[in-house]
């Protein structure tokens, strides 16, 4: 064979095997994915047996591969010690992981360093779907200092969802989270649907989602019944829509708390609409410390068609936000409160206060407006007797809003 036959024959070759690699990918982009079951890398599934380093390795070789990959984790339950699941995956065009099975935290505080138990981080087009994480947080929450104590140490996150692009969640389920249950931070263009968080009322800061510096997230079809706020709107997030939750037990759906540390960032564009929120301390509140180290704005938030079902405070804002015995109230709150609608609140409280408009002395709330908002004190085990007080108040402090359409509480002055 002549030297450029030879030179031929192997540059067709290669050509070919180009071609044979690129249709894979496009096979892999438009057809089945490659599939990675956790099972094959050592996992055991007994409920007993660490597969942390199993489920870890099959990440590693589904994060090196390339086009649509999936990986599989079969019924069963899996204990799982801290693991971060983390990008960047190059040649990955997207990242589906199908729990099927039960993963079970790890008890033991010394063996997280960071605070998160599952962590996926650093990665574009990830979908999580179906599945139970089990934090095993009832073991844990009487090292909780946090409730009572302001310079406390941290218990691990649950499921920390942390610089991602392009994320569906869909389907699982968090139960007794150490902590918080899901956190969501410095993520883009995030969606979640169809999830469901349980824990005891009394389990101390279990957040079912918490947000911080996220741009473009969508969260529906919640289900949340926590010890704390079912979702969290922390500081640095804009374009936030949040429908379909049914919250309870719980402290409501909350912005905030905002103000406390140096260098947060604005809160704009909220949007929490056709929620249920049922037998939980707050409804829908906006929270910020006084005595904010530095200032910032919370601005463009709307909360509509949302039904109270016993609920204590059912719309709040309390900018004079205090968890603790004793807070520094030195300096009113720095953060200013603007163009906040509340649209169609009905429902039943359990306290004859039913709105509180409690703004900063220092920055008073502009353009606040509650529109169509119907509300009946039904009373509470402690609350006054219905023989002294059944009269709904509102209370506005630093504040002059504007009410359209049914008031029930009356507007105050």
């Amino acid at each position: 064979m002549s030297m450029e036959t030879k030179a031929f024959t192997w540059l067709f070759h290669f050509l070919l095997l180009l071609m044979v690699g690129r249709a894979s990918v496009v096979a892999g982009a438009r057809g089945k994915p490659v599939i990675f079951d956790v099972r094959n890398f050592g996992a055991r599934a007994d409920g007993r047996s660490d597969d942390s380093k199993a489920l870890l390795e099959a990440w590693k070789a589904a994060c090196g591969s390339s086009g649509v990959v999936k990986i599989v984790i079969p019924a069963g339950t899996y204990l799982v010690g801290p693991t971060k699941f983390k990008g960047p995956c190059k040649n990955v065009l997207s990242l589906k992981v199908h729990l099927q099975g039960i993963l079970k935290a790890t008890t033991s505080l010394d063996q997280y360093r960071s605070a998160k138990w599952v962590e996926f981080g650093w990665v574009k087009r990830l979908i999580l779907v179906g599945g139970t994480f089990d934090g095993q947080g009832a073991a844990s929450w009487p090292f909780n200092k946090c409730p009572k104590q302001k310079n406390c140490k941290v218990l691990p996150t649950s499921i920390l969802f942390v610089n991602n692009n392009n994320t569906v969640v869909r389907g699982i389920t968090s139960v007794n989270s150490k902590f918080f249950h899901i956190g969501i931070l410095r993520c883009r263009n995030f969606n979640g649907s169809n999830i469901k968080i349980i824990a005891p009322a009394n389990s101390p800061n279990t957040d079912g989602i918490h947000l911080e510096r996220n741009t473009g997230v969508t969260l529906s079809r919640l289900s949340i019944g926590t010890g704390d706020d079912c979702v969290s709107v922390g500081h640095g997030n804009t374009d936030v829509t949040i429908t379909g939750v049914k919250c309870g037990p719980g402290h409501g759906i909350s912005v905030g708390s905002l103000g406390k540390y140096n260098g947060e960032q604005d809160v704009t564009g909220l949007v929490v609409k056709n929620c249920v929120i049922r037998g939980t301390t707050n409804g829908v509140r906006i929270k910020t410390w006084e005595n904010s180290p530095s200032a910032t704005i919370a601005t463009n938030l709307t909360f509509e068609n949302i039904v109270m079902k016993n609920v204590d405070k059912p719309i709040l804002i309390d900018q004079q936000y205090c968890p603790y015995h004793k807070c520094d109230s030195s300096a009113p709150s720095q953060v200013k409160i603007s163009n906040i609608k509340f649209k169609n609140i009905s429902g039943t409280t359990n306290y004859p206060e039913a709105v509180t408009l409690r703004c900063s002395q220092g920055l008073p709330c502009k353009d606040v407006s509650l529109q169509d908002v119907s509300l009946k004190y039904v009373g509470g085990k402690n609350s006054f007797s219905t023989e002294h007080k059944t009269t709904l108040t509102s209370t506005c402090i630093n504040v002059k809003p504007t009410f359209m359409g049914i008031q029930n509480p009356p507007p105050c002055l």
